[in-house]
């Protein structure tokens, strides 16, 4: 297949496309999300994919839904659509375009973790594997006959940022030997197990509050699960006020018996009781300031303010 179009926006989904910008075949075009605002003074940003495209020489196409490019789209004739983080479900004629398929490569082992967060989702369920699945693309979310897949162990100190980072490149070499089997006419059309799909959505920021109802141990991979995003939280009231305070991995799960927030500082550590045993704090961040270790932000603190302390 030589006339490929590269339909992308997340990050995921760079080292996939760099591979084909260096060692062919060349994408026709990108499509990709338009520039968004991003930061405190919202400055208009492209997609990191869109720059190397126009690097590379390769047209850039950035409609506000994917339909309104379709005659760009069918007069460049793919072969080949490959879609990857992009962001919009796809449907109706756009899903025609391309004469041999349009393909999806998707950051889990499907049918498990269809929809957006499903790099979370593995970390924070104890998940020993995940892996990228290439899918051919239909109208509903994730739910394509499947193609290829490979996978890769979940590590034990894994965190979102890097569970992220290392399926981003195993997306290459799925990303090839799918386009190989495709090639060779061998490609298999294997019908996903309904019964066994699962579906995770969009994260907010609210859902990083921490549970202190929670086990120690589900809540030690779900902080790692959602760093950098969404993160996690707690509040605890200082100066009659409730204040957020930002928590990062790693942390550590120890045995005391605390009731659930019950805060229990010992020897410049942080302890915190959860439903099943208790979690040490190494690195949190208070409201208005930078992130520390847990032991200097203690430091910071003054002691009277620790009594009868918890976190909620």
């Amino acid at each position: 297949m030589k006339r490929i179009v590269y339909m992308a926006t997340g990050d995921i989904a760079l080292p996939a496309f760099r591979h084909l910008l260096v060692n062919g075949p060349k994408p026709l075009a990108l499509v990709t999300q338009p520039d968004k605002p991003v930061g405190r003074k919202q400055v208009l940003t492209p997609p990191r994919l869109k720059h190397d495209a126009l690097e590379a020489g390769v047209p850039v196409l950035q409609p506000e839904v994917v339909g309104d490019c379709l005659d760009e789209l069918k007069a460049l004739e793919p072969e080949l659509i490959v879609v990857m983080a992009y962001g919009q479900i796809l449907k109706g004629e756009v899903l025609e375009i391309a004469s041999e398929a349009i393909i999806n490569l998707h950051a889990s082992l499907l049918p498990k973790y269809r929809g957006a967060a499903c790099i979370q989702a593995a970390i924070d369920a104890g998940d020993a594997e995940t892996g990228i699945t290439a899918q051919h693309v239909v109208r509903k979310l994730d739910a394509g006959d499947l193609i290829h897949a490979k996978r890769i162990p979940i590590a034990a100190d894994e965190t979102g940022a890097s569970l992220h980072d290392r399926l981003a490149e195993l997306a290459v070499p799925t990303l090839v030997e799918t386009m190989e089997l495709l090639s060779s006419g061998q490609a298999p059309r294997t019908p996903q197990v309904e019964s066994e799909a699962s579906y995770v959505g969009k994260l907010s920021r609210e859902d990083g509050r921490l549970n202190w109802s929670m086990s120690a141990e589900a809540l030690e991979r779900r902080i790692r699960a959602y760093e950098p995003w969404p993160g996690t939280y707690t509040t605890v009231e200082e100066d009659e006020k409730s204040r957020r305070l930002k928590v990062f991995a790693p942390t550590r799960v120890a045995d005391e018996d605390l009731g659930e927030g019950e805060v229990l500082i010992e020897g410049g550590r942080l302890r915190v009781g959860t439903g099943k045993g208790s979690l040490e704090l190494t690195q949190v961040q208070a409201e208005g300031s930078k992130r520390m270790s847990a032991g200097d932000y203690l430091r910071a603190k003054s002691p009277s303010r620790f009594h009868g302390w918890n976190f909620c």
